[in-house]
């Protein structure tokens, strides 16, 4: 037995001893927690090979093909039953074990980034294919915490009968917001009792309230005009590509006169064919990005009447589509509360030198002013600050769950602080040993959750009233789908359509190696030599 697993029993043991009476009334409690801790550490390795295996599929939202493949087959492995294909999309999928209430939801994203590729445990630009995707953010660690988890609490409630209900499922495409806002919309929640969402990071950490950042609409604007030779008579061309252009300047100069909260970005999709045939087609794709539904709804307004205007001056016509949307999020306070008690107890990995030097050598990369390696140091639970302006941010569609169900998000720290995100940087520890004992960590915490919400009933009633009575009191979740509105499952299938053949060749195999870096070659940790 390990001197962190003796450190996690005595924490346990604590925190029973010492906790209200209500979590006292169950005795079998503190066994249940110690015994899920020791069957998390004794997954270790599987934990490792899934995290390793999907950072290697390296796939991109709704293109999650090889990903959803490979964990529904572990989840079915260990007992779990399998529905795919949910809400319309390929990629989506419930598993579920148990029978009754409560039933607990464990969700996390399991897509890439564009451009993304990097070799793991090199402290500076490596990438494993030139140009292809990869996880640049760390989604390949979430979904296997979440399995981890979900088997060692299975365990006890199949030996118990433990009455309850585990469902996982993941976030598809969650870079492009394009999968919860449907899951909700479709039902994919309706008995769900509490969602336990969770998310990479480089702490262990919960928050509760109303969080920074924005809620979003992605919109792709497309313009229809007419061909023409561009030199022999481009006067009978209607170029939707100078419709676009003049929206995306348009937008530029109404920028300036918004309110600071928002954040707003564009990507032309479609461009034209060919320079001497005047563009019949062409798109811009927006996220509109504020700090509440009113406010995101009027900048999709604005964008609507810069659509008009650019048809208007280039005698073009224009439609548009959802793409994607997330709501502002707003997570729970008793689920919170109770998740930071057993992030108390877990504490965080012992990191080695070799983890440190890798963290300390890729801030030094990346210019950052400090070089403070891996965190050593709990944060506090994170609680709503009325003092302080949401001056907006990033956008994740949790936030539509959040506003329907009660919702926490845990992370986890299985990447390096200080990094800028969305970035070959972001993919450097997600497949090392940093990534590893992270996701060990996060599993610990979200089963000893779970096992607080089967056991203890008053909580989810708890949960429950403070969504209720408190977080939509005033405040009332309005979908910006519609329920004829889409999934775009078309979503990256061009990206994925070029390089796929050559990924393949990449793809980790747990049967031939102990881990990806030995797969790869790679030394740990790899810096750049001064």
């Amino acid at each position: 037995m390990s001197l962190k697993h003796v450190c996690v029993m005595a924490g346990l043991s604590m925190l029973i001893g010492g906790a209200p009476a209500s979590a006292q009334t169950n005795p079998k409690l503190a066994g249940y927690k110690t015994e899920a801790v020791k069957g998390v550490d004794e997954m270790a390795k599987l934990a490792q090979e899934m995290v390793d295996s999907v950072f290697s599929f390296g796939e991109l939202g709704m293109q999650e093909v090889e990903t959803s493949k490979y964990l529904t087959a572990q989840l079915e492995k260990y007992g779990f039953k399998v529905q795919r294909g949910v809400a319309g999309i390929p990629t989506a999928w419930v598993a579920t074990y148990g029978s009754g209430k409560p039933v607990i939801a464990l969700g996390s994203d399991i897509d890439g980034i564009p451009q993304a590729s990097q070799k793991p445990g090199v402290a500076y630009p490596d990438p494993i294919i030139a140009g292809a995707p990869g996880h640049g953010e760390g989604h390949n660690t979430g979904m296997p915490l979440n399995i981890v988890a979900a088997i060692a609490v299975k365990k006890i409630m199949e030996r118990d009968k433990l009455p309850g209900t585990l469902m996982l499922w993941p976030g598809v495409a969650e870079e492009q917001l394009a999968s919860k806002a449907w899951f909700v919309r479709d039902g994919m929640f309706k008995d769900v009792d509490v969602v336990l969402f969770t998310h990479v990071g480089n702490n262990l950490g919960v928050s509760w309230g109303a969080g920074g950042g924005n809620g979003m609409v992605s919109v792709e604007y497309t313009f229809e005009g007419e061909t023409a030779h561009s030199a022999g008579a481009p006067w009978r061309g209607r170029s939707a590509l100078d419709a676009v252009e003049l929206m995306s300047v348009g937008w530029q100069y109404r920028r300036e006169h918004l309110r600071l909260s928002q954040r707003s970005h564009s990507v032309i999709t479609n461009g034209g064919d060919q320079p001497n045939v005047v563009p019949r087609n062409a798109s811009i794709w927006f996220y509109f990005r504020e700090t509440d539904q009113p406010n995101i709804k009027a900048l999709w307004e604005i964008g609507d009447k810069m659509a008009e205007g650019a048809a208007l001056m280039t005698n073009t016509k224009w439609s548009s589509r959802i793409l994607g949307t997330a709501y502002p999020q707003h997570m729970n306070k008793t689920v919170a509360e109770t998740m930071y008690e057993n992030i108390k107890t877990v504490g965080l990995p012992v990191w080695s030198a070799e983890d440190q030097a890798l963290a300390k050598a890729l801030q030094k990369e990346l210019g950052n002013a400090t070089q403070e390696g891996l965190a050593v140091k709990l944060g506090n639970l994170g609680v709503p600050n009325p003092d302080r302006e949401n001056t907006g941010g990033g956008s994740d569609d949790i936030g539509d769950v959040s506003w329907n169900y009660p919702t926490v998000t845990l992370r986890f720290p299985s990447n390096i602080p200080g990094l800028p995100g969305h970035n070959w940087s972001s993919a450097i520890a997600s497949a090392t040993p940093i990534a590893h004992k992270g996701v060990v960590a996060g599993a610990k915490v979200q089963a000893m959750t779970v096992l607080d919400l089967l056991t203890r009933p008053e909580l989810v009633q708890q949960s429950w009233d403070y969504f209720r009575n408190v977080q939509t009191k005033d405040v009332k979740y309005v979908p910006f789908l519609k329920s004829d509105t889409p999934p775009p499952t078309h979503l990256n299938a061009d990206i994925l359509g070029r390089y796929r053949e050559q990924m393949k060749k990449f793809y980790y195999d747990p049967t031939r190696f102990g881990t990806y870096l030995e797969q790869l070659g790679i030394k740990y940790p790899t810096v750049r030599q001064q």
